[in-house]
């Protein structure tokens, strides 16, 4: 897989963060949930430098989303944290960020109808945006979600959904609970829609650039499913897959693969970004808690 220089670095990056939230979820510092987004990494790596400058709509597993989209580590770990420096002061917490342009939420489906009404409104404007949200294969048994999908389609909006689409919703295999196809549901609305297999964000970014160009110019809506892995547990400790289906999803791993590939360089950038996550944990851990203060209107 093509995955060369700031790319690898931000991939591995986002790898090594979402570890290290584990860790210290379990030390117990992290209060709440958390959910990571373990070997998906490389979905928002892939798309970030197409939509820069859009809107991105994140979800509940949506800290890739965040340091790929947004770049900006310390203010993450610091919401998650509740230290000092945190957007949301440390109200938000892991699922609840925002960033330059960017709103995530722990409500699924809830983001894609607000996600139709900034499209709208970009299109109004001709401003060349794209509204961007990202939703899981879960997120489709969400009633809301149908109702936006119809909107947008009757507004023909600048709307790019990606679902991410990792074959299983909470602890449910997707093969249970979601009839037909997303490809199927995409073509009832009459929406554009383009599935992706491959892991390779060089190959990803070909084949996408023209499809966003076309959402961006003909104010079309369009679905992208990608067909990615969950290696973790849905959140925390909660993973119900037998150790054959974990070790299946570990196969499929984009990390794995090019460790096994290109043992040295990826040896190299690990080391380097291992270190640069440790140092973001002591710098923010030293930080003080968050202070929130709600104003009051006279």
């Amino acid at each position: 897989m093509a995955l060369t220089g700031a790319d690898l670095d931000l991939a591995i990056f986002i790898r090594r963060f979402e570890e290290a939230l584990l860790d210290l979820f379990a030390a117990g510092e992290i209060s709440g949930t958390t959910h990571t987004c373990l070997g998906q990494e490389y979905v928002p790596v892939a798309l970030a430098p197409l939509t820069r400058g859009d809107f991105i709509f994140s979800n509940h597993r949506g800290h890739g989303h965040y340091l790929a989209h947004n770049e900006d580590p310390e203010g993450l770990l610091a919401e998650i944290l509740g230290r000092a420096g945190a957007p949301g002061h440390g109200v938000g917490g892991s699922q609840h960020l925002m960033g330059e342009a960017f709103l995530s939420t722990g409500v699924q489906g809830e983001s894609l109808p607000v996600a139709v009404g900034v499209a709208l409104a970009f299109k109004r404007a001709a401003s060349g945006r794209v509204a961007v949200v990202y939703i899981g294969d879960g997120t489709l048994g969400e009633g809301v979600v149908y109702e936006a999908l119809n909107m947008a389609a009757l507004w023909q909006v600048p709307l790019l959904v990606v679902i991410e689409n990792n074959g299983i919703a909470q602890t449910t295999p997707t093969r249970l609970q979601l009839a037909g196809s997303i490809g199927g549901r995409a073509q009832a609305f009459g929406i554009g829609y383009h599935r992706i297999v491959a892991t390779d964000v060089e190959e990803i970014r070909r084949v996408l650039a023209p499809l966003i160009d076309q959402v961006r110019r003909q104010h079309a809506p369009l679905i992208v499913e990608f067909e990615t892995v969950r290696l973790g547990p849905h959140s925390k400790g909660d993973d119900t897959r037998t150790r054959a289906e974990i070790e299946q999803a570990r196969d499929r791993d984009w990390c794995r693969r090019l460790a096994l590939a290109e043992p040295d360089r990826f040896a190299a950038a690990d080391a380097a970004q291992r270190e640069r996550v440790a140092d973001l944990v002591r710098a923010v851990r030293s930080r003080p808690l968050s202070v929130w203060e709600p104003v009051h209107g006279g």
